[in-house]
């Protein structure tokens, strides 16, 4: 398996054939995947391209990062491994799960506050 790059700052005009090429100069390229919105399908403006060895990814890194692509400095570093993102429902000002409301607070009828 080869070594990963993250790549970004992308113009988002940037095709995934154009995104191999670019690194195509500096080694084989296993793979190039541009991220899209999975609505619209817009490009992102990132990507990620996989090297065969990591001394072609290396090379990658040295002569891409902060070069020019159309009118963006492009970023390049190895890629991080996915964080874990917390799925489904919650977050912030999620429900009761009890259903109903009791009140409270300031106005808040039965269970106490000011009501006066």
């Amino acid at each position: 398996m080869g070594t990963k790059l993250y790549v970004g700052s992308l113009p988002f005009s940037t095709t995934e054939d154009e995104l191999h090429q670019m690194f195509a100069a500096h080694g084989q390229v296993v793979s190039a995947k541009l991220i899209t919105d999975k609505f619209s399908g817009q490009s992102k403006g990132f990507g990620f391209v996989e090297m065969t060895t990591d001394a072609e990814a290396q090379t990658a890194i040295q002569k891409m990062n902060g070069s020019a692509v159309g009118t963006r400095s492009i970023v390049v570093n190895e890629a991080r491994p996915m964080e874990k993102r917390e799925g489904g429902r919650g977050g912030f000002g999620g429900g009761s799960s009890r259903g109903g409301s009791r009140g409270g607070g300031f106005r808040g009828g039965r269970g106490g506050g000011f009501n006066r």
